[in-house]
């Protein structure tokens, strides 16, 4: 049933994105009063297509569908029989420079401009996230020399150097916000509540490695969701958990006394202690009362060693707010959001190619495959974001001045808007071979960073 509601959910995004980008190019394609012979969603063998009267225009679904492409009348591709003369004026390469800029940008633009629509939509009808309460935070940690003890409420944050304070509403806009000042090596201070009492926090985020921007950054710092309870899920048969007696439903409350931080920080500490025993002070049906735990130690498939583990599977009931914005508001936070996403996506892919950042931030088909059908199972929101990011992966990626993509089409115009002469066709030949080969090694990075997450390579 996952793997059902993981490809439907899959096809739904990427027939959206790739509808909304090619329909980009097309609109401005006519605009500019060039002939659009095909709009094609996929590629390969068409198994669907209708012809429409007024335009001309053959709309067709094919075999292959990551993708699609719009084909406009061209002299560099006249196609059997030419291209009368009446009709020359409609040929895309008879086209200004700058109405083949537009009608090459559209196609990004519209992915952009999708991403902001969806954005808007998500903050206009609201979402129910966790609050920002801070756990307490591992020793060492950023979070820890800042003086966070757990408990603490984030209600602002803003740049240690001077500027104004923006709200922080929720534990995702946290998160959002101090990966944006962890990326940009700033220092911020974070305004909490605590009771009735606030502080002002200082966090220090210039000396983070790049490698921790990752998915897992927040618990390099040492942030994690605080303020609801840690219970156990489940129990495996012949575990470390059930020889401790653990059962469903219990709550997790301190461990060799200390305060539980949260899952992260838990499953951390029993990691670290395989074969140890481990004092865990849990509350079941109200009353209190203290077990003794013993990780059982086990290969971890990602780092090849030797960890503890419990055997429980465990849930976490955080508290949570309602996010809503005006209609105003939502518009340009969903503006704001799609540029800030789209800046931190160009910056990593720099670091990437720099080496100061890891290629197996790249991923594929099958890694978006995997997180569309977990976004579509918690509801809307979550895929309506889902969606809005990678509309705007897509535009970027478009926007590479790398040759067969969209910027690579616009740098040879750039070129000749600059010089008033069209790049060679022996140029745009070498570079297109370039280009392909370039795009071919991303794909396969991207394919093998999918199978190793999924083999735990």
């Amino acid at each position: 049933m996952n793997v059902l509601v993981e490809l439907v959910a899959f096809a739904v995004a990427i027939g959206v994105l790739v509808v909304v980008h090619e329909y980009g190019h097309y609109r401005v394609a006519r605009w500019c009063g060039v002939k659009v012979l095909r709009f094609s969603i996929g590629f390969g063998q068409p198994i669907a297509r209708w012809v429409s009267r007024r335009t001309g225009t053959e709309w067709t679904l094919s075999v292959l569908p990551l993708g699609g492409y719009v084909k406009m009348l061209d002299e560099r591709d006249p196609g059997p029989g030419g291209i009368p003369p009446e009709a020359l004026g409609q040929a895309f390469n008879r086209q200004s420079v700058y109405k083949r800029i537009a009608i090459v940008a559209a196609g990004p633009i519209a992915n952009f401009l999708l991403a902001i629509a969806l954005f808007s939509l998500v903050f206009a009808t609201g979402v129910t996230e966790p609050t920002a309460i801070v756990a307490p935070p591992a020793a060492g940690t950023a979070a820890a020399r800042a003086g966070f003890d757990g408990s603490e409420t984030v209600v602002s944050i803003r740049n240690a150097q001077g500027g104004e304070s923006e709200p922080v509403r929720s534990w995702s806009d946290l998160r959002w916000k101090l990966l944006s000042a962890a990326f940009d090596h700033r220092e911020v201070v974070l305004g909490a509540r605590d009771g009735n009492a606030t502080f002002d926090f200082r966090v220090d985020l210039r000396n983070v490695p790049d490698s921790q921007l990752d998915d897992d950054f927040m618990a390099h710092l040492g942030f994690e969701a605080g303020g609801g309870t840690l219970s156990v899920a489940s129990v495996q048969p012949g575990s470390a958990a059930e020889q401790a007696g653990l059962k469903v439903g219990d709550k997790l409350v301190a461990l060799d006394g200390k305060p539980i931080g949260g899952a992260a920080r838990f499953i951390d500490t029993v990691k670290h202690h395989a074969g140890q025993p481990l004092e865990l002070r849990i509350e079941r049906n109200g009353a209190a009362q203290t077990v003794s735990i013993v990780p059982q130690m086990q290969r971890d498939d990602e780092s090849g060693q030797q960890i503890g583990r419990i055997g429980a599977a465990l849930s976490m009931h955080a508290p949570s707010v309602d996010v809503r914005y005006g209609p105003i508001e939502s518009l340009r936070l969903g503006a704001h959001r799609t540029w800030d996403i789209s800046v931190y996506s160009l910056k990593m892919f720099g670091r990437m190619i720099t080496g100061n950042a890891s290629l197996k931030n790249l991923s594929g088909p099958v890694t978006i495959a995997d997180y569309a059908g977990k976004s579509a199972r918690l509801g809307p929101s979550a895929f309506l974001s889902f969606l809005a990011l990678v509309s705007i992966s897509l535009g970027v990626l478009n926007l590479l001045p790398i040759p067969v993509l969209d910027g690579g089409h616009l740098l040879y115009y750039a070129v000749e808007a600059a010089t008033g002469k069209a790049v060679s066709e022996r140029w745009q030949l070498i570079l297109q071979r370039a280009g392909l080969i370039c795009i071919v090694a991303l794909s396969a990075i991207a394919l093998f960073n999918d199978l190793a997450r999924l083999i735990h390579f």
